[in-house]
């Protein structure tokens, strides 16, 4: 049975829903949301309402969070704290000391508690980074054609690292990372959806990648039940389907601007220095090669399926943005209109 919870991360967007879903359970007593700034819904911004969650101010990469969690004896961490992209103060330096060295602080707390006995991680599917040579679909077991070497990808693939050596060392406890696919939905707000927010929508020339979405909705009841019941192991989170970037495009009603590589990456520079859009250099490569995962191992642990395809979750977004019923998509498009106005 789950008493205690500790929920890292609660001032983003799903970290919040997770601490306020759990502290909304009659079965679980105590609710602790971390972070290093104050939830939305504490300040007077709004945000997602916590319930009885108790806030503490933590930064994970100091030693306070070992007295937070011996204090409040967590018998559950779920781990929401992975950024990823840079803050604007403290830059990359700044994400990477955020993403590993405060994981391994977090993880080394939960070695010493003899109180933990679940551990929960939220990890990403950019593990398996983005090229050529990846497989159809990944499995949980697959290997990445070519290894994140940089961002958050590289980040998330550090902390597996360490979450799998905290597994051996800790056999006692029920040790689940989640690699969810790009978040998706009417509170979502990270580099994919603001890319999908522009006026013109630059793409890669000769590239139309699969992509794959998980509902923000789906994704915290998948959460909840692994932070109330053990499923140990390493498991991808998807909505089921995928969907090519073209299609992004006609159903979010943007024009596509198909440019060079090179020039992708230029304008990604551009709008990253603007503080516009983040293209990093992983986002280049998925939006020339996407990724597609596996998701049966995650059906087969939790008899779940999730409710949002990955068609719907994205037209939910479109919906809440109101982003449907722009310009038409491509050049083609154009042509075919003033075709059929003559």
């Amino acid at each position: 049975m789950t008493h205690t919870v500790l929920v890292t991360g609660v001032s983003r967007h799903i970290g919040a829903r997770v601490a306020s879903v759990l502290a909304a359970d009659p079965d679980i007593d105590r609710v602790i949301g971390v972070d290093t700034v104050p939830p939305p819904s504490l300040s007077c911004d709004g945000g997602v309402p916590l319930g009885r969650t108790e806030f503490v101010r933590v930064d994970l990469r100091g030693p306070d969070i070992a007295q937070v969690i011996a204090a409040a004896d967590i018998d559950t961490v779920v781990h929401m704290s992975l950024v990823s992209a840079p803050p604007r103060s403290g830059g990359r330096t700044l994400m990477k000391e955020h993403n590993v060295i405060g994981t391994m602080q977090l993880l080394g707390a939960c070695q010493r508690s003899a109180t933990v006995r679940r551990v929960v991680v939220r990890s990403t599917t950019a593990v398996y980074g983005s090229s050529s040579h990846d497989p159809a679909v990944f499995t949980e077991d697959a290997e990445p054609g070519e290894p994140p070497t940089h961002g958050y990808a590289k980040d998330a693939s550090e902390v597996e690292g360490y979450v799998r050596g905290f597994a051996r060392r800790r056999s006692d406890v029920a040790v689940s990372t989640l690699r969810f696919a790009n978040f998706m939905g009417p509170g979502v707000d990270s580099p994919l959806t603001r890319y999908f927010t522009q006026t013109l929508l630059p793409t890669v020339f000769g590239f139309d990648p699969r992509l794959q979405f998980v509902h923000e909705d789906d994704a915290v009841e998948v959460l909840r039940r692994m932070a109330t019941e053990d499923h140990p192991g390493t498991f991808n989170v998807s909505g089921d389907g995928v969907l090519l970037l073209s299609q992004c495009a006609r159903r979010a009603g943007l024009l596509s601007l198909p440019v060079p590589s090179p020039v992708f990456r230029l304008m990604g520079e551009l709008a990253r220095g603007a503080g516009l859009v983040d293209y990093s250099p992983e986002q280049l490569r998925l939006m020339c090669h996407g990724r597609v995962v596996d998701t049966t191992l995650l059906a087969g642990a939790l008899g779940w399926r999730p409710k949002f395809s990955t068609a719907a979750a994205f037209e939910d977004f479109v919906r809440a943005r109101d982003l449907g019923g722009g310009p038409p998509t491509t050049m083609t498009d154009l042509f075919s209109q003033a075709v059929a106005a003559k």
